[in-house]
């Protein structure tokens, strides 16, 4: 029997809101996590492999690579249970060595994990309410010891061995910073704190028994053995004019819906929200990283301050100043002051700092270059490309280019290349951006903005408008196949536009929801569209008129597609199934067994077709469709698939997806001589393409 199978390619995003969310795997290949996998990515050539998370997760918590760089483990929430995963890194592909998920006491979630120096052991903290520090020995799956850490419901943020001993562990948050020894079964506690408490936001040993703790008031404090013994406040630095204070992930209203951010404990705002109003322009601590000469820190928004341990003293000094440089395509100069470094990491060889950020961003730095900086702040370079830092609203692909278009509400449209893997055009602009298609050529891009429907050329280093139009709000847009038509959504009316004259030639009025998606059928002749009304509308382009009708009022139709020969329509919505349609007649329902379809693309061939969910899955299915459940499914992401499109990849071999997250959210044969290009989104805390191979065979 004929099936259709996918392979991941390539992601474009970050899910910066997971604990530890990068690390170094060797020298040239770093681990961060996008979707609902783990990317390795190797920074010198360019490749990327996957981890992936597992099947139903609802999402990434907290992430621990082992000492000697064999194990990762991942924390996840699937089907509403907790679960930690442990993979073996050397292996390849990386294979499943244990999985944690039987507890005989209560937890919620796994917000921060560590192992020992010897590797053998695992601890980690469980979320409020519980607040359980558990230390297992995970090979065994054995829990040596179990102690609850807090009593009064507020935040832990990170746990973590003594680099030398496998019995001493730190925890540290919200009012608490703890040393505890594991001895005879137990953890007992061995500090006692002195002092005001503080919200103590992260920590890193700097010795056997030395560790330097950071808050959200830019306090940095060195411990030894539970006794303070240095204090330093870091230097406010004014930001930019325009942005005096931090701008938290928040989004603007926008007339796009996203379901709810699920953020793990403890999330950067969870952290800021645990910080009182008049610290929020203090230069919180939210990662510091050891290295063999002292440490690094974030130093407040787009800031990381090196301190270099003096000799013969046990005290440190502010050596050097890293920022985040302001991107020239952007059009917002206070940037950098708008974005908090979460999580900081050296190479093995202390040769690179990498650094993630709050507005879902990667950046590296050769230390070398700090050296030459003489008292000049040094900055940071991308490490790979500037991301989106919040939910892609539109996406689309073209047939004669390898290019995918993006535009978000972080204001931005990116050209992605899916054959280099690269970004190849950035602009930035005042207003949200909610649909986007791309002309056939690639020469063209048609973009719904808030305040106007624009059409802009694509040049070689710009994006340019040379015509807008007054519909506002514009939540889907689309060229026709062949592209001398194109059509934009304005609540329940479709107008479609002439790309020679670029005239209004047609308003098609007949909807009495908002309209969810649109498709041109193959010559352009009609024009397709589906809604929350529970229509399906087919309209005669030439006459302007509706040719077929397919209501349905009980289903809230998400998107609609149509086969190659233009003969039978593709709905899925509401009502968990997927129908086919034709002369305004349901000939067939077919079940989505307990998920909802959110998207829906079917090859050129009218041989294979892709559908997205609500719990982020891709299944990829042969058609005609199957009664039963025959397909495959592919866990993409951890929220429900917002967008797929497809393409013809000129001059290659393969089927190629892509698929967006939160970045949310984004997805290649033997066998087959079509060319198979879609690209499947989600919107989520990260904001991801990923691509997929296809094989049918």
């Amino acid at each position: 029997m004929s099936a259709v199978v996918a392979q991941t390619l390539h992601v474009f995003g970050l899910r910066s809101h997971v604990a530890n969310n990068i690390f170094y795997f060797d020298e040239q290949i770093i681990v961060f996590p996008s979707g609902n996998h783990c990317v390795k990515y190797n920074m010198d050539q360019k490749w990327q492999k996957f981890i992936p998370g597992s099947e139903k997760s609802q999402g990434m918590l907290a992430l621990s690579i082992s000492p000697n760089r064999r194990y990762l483990a991942i924390s996840e929430t699937v089907q509403e249970k907790p679960a930690i995963t442990i993979y073996e890194l050397s292996s390849i592909p990386c294979r499943k060595r244990k999985v944690l998920n039987n507890f005989d006491f209560q937890v919620q979630k796994f917000i921060s994990m560590a192992f020992s120096p010897d590797s053998k052991y695992l601890l980690a903290q469980t979320s409020p309410p519980e607040s359980n520090l558990v230390y297992w020995l995970w090979e065994k799956q054995k829990v040596m010891a179990i102690v609850r850490i807090d009593t009064q419901n507020n935040p832990v943020y990170q746990v973590s061995f003594s680099p030398q001993d496998n019995t001493q562990v730190c925890v540290t948050g919200n009012g608490m910073f703890k040393l505890l020894r594991f001895a005879e079964g137990t953890l007992k506690q061995t500090n006692f704190q002195r002092g005001e408490p503080q919200n103590y936001l992260a920590h890193t040993w700097v010795a056997d028994d030395k560790i330097v703790i950071g808050t959200d008031t830019g306090k940095l404090f060195l411990f030894e053995s539970g006794d303070q013994r240095w204090e330093t406040s870091i230097m406010v630095k004014e930001p930019t004019d325009g942005s005096k204070s931090l701008d938290v992930i928040q989004e603007s209203e926008s007339l796009i819906e996203f379901p709810p951010v699920s953020s793990p404990l403890p999330s950067y705002e969870q952290m800021v929200a645990a910080s009182s109003h008049s610290q929020m322009s203090m230069p919180q601590v939210f990662a510091i990283a050891a290295y063999s000469k002292g440490f690094a820190c974030s130093a407040g928004p787009g800031r990381v301050l090196l301190f270099e341990k003096m000799e013969e003293k046990d005290f440190y000094r502010e050596s050097r100043e890293i920022r985040i440089p302001v991107d020239p395509q952007s059009n917002d100069p206070s940037q950098p002051d708008k974005q908090d470094v979460l999580c900081l990491c050296f190479s093995p060889s202390e040769e690179t700092l990498v650094a993630s950020t709050s507005k879902n961003q990667l950046y590296s730095i050769t230390m070398s270059l700090t050296e030459i900086s003489k008292g000049e702040p040094a900055h940071f370079e991308y490490l790979m490309y500037p991301l989106h830092s919040a939910p892609i609203t539109g996406l689309a692909t073209c047939i004669r280019k390898p290019l995918i278009a993006t535009c978000s509400l972080d204001r931005s449209i990116r050209l992605w290349n899916y054959e280099t893997n690269t970004l190849e055009l950035f602009k930035e602009y005042q207003e949200e951006a909610y649909s986007i298609s791309l002309h056939p050529s690639g020469h063209f891009i048609v973009v719904g903005f808030a305040d106007k429907l624009r059409l802009m050329n694509l040049l070689i280093d710009d994006i340019r408008s040379f015509k807008e139009y007054s519909v506002r709000g514009c939540g889907e847009c689309s060229f026709s196949n062949g592209g001398h038509l194109f059509a934009a959504v304005n609540g329940n009316v479709i107008h479609v536009y002439t790309a020679t004259s670029l005239e209004n030639i047609s308003s098609l009025k007949g909807h009495t929801g908002k309209i969810r998606s649109i498709v041109w059928n193959a010559d352009d002749s009609k024009l397709i569209s589906g809604g929350t009304d529970g229509a399906v509308y087919e309209w005669n382009l030439s006459t302007g008129k509706r040719e077929t009708e397919c209501v349905l009022k009980s289903c809230s139709y998400n998107c609609v597609t149509v086969s190659p020969d233009a003969k039978i329509i593709f709905a899925v919505g509401s009502d968990h199934t997927l129908k086919e349609i034709a002369d305004s007649l349901i000939l067939r329902e077919i079940s989505a067994f307990d998920v909802t379809y959110t998207a829906i693309v079917i090859s050129h061939s009218g041989r294979m077709m892709f559908v997205g969910t609500s719990v982020g899955t891709i299944r990829a299915m042969k058609y005609p469709l199957p009664l039963q459940k025959e397909f495959n499914e592919y866990q993409a992401h951890a929220g429900p698939i917002t967008k797929v499109s497809r393409a013809l990849s000129p001059g290659t071999q393969s089927h190629t997806c892509l698929l967006r997250l939160f970045i949310p959210s984004t997805s290649q044969c033997l066998f087959s001589l079509l060319l198979l290009s879609c690209l499947f989104i989600h919107h989520s805390l990260n904001h991801h393409l990923l691509t997929m191979n296809i094989l049918f065979v």
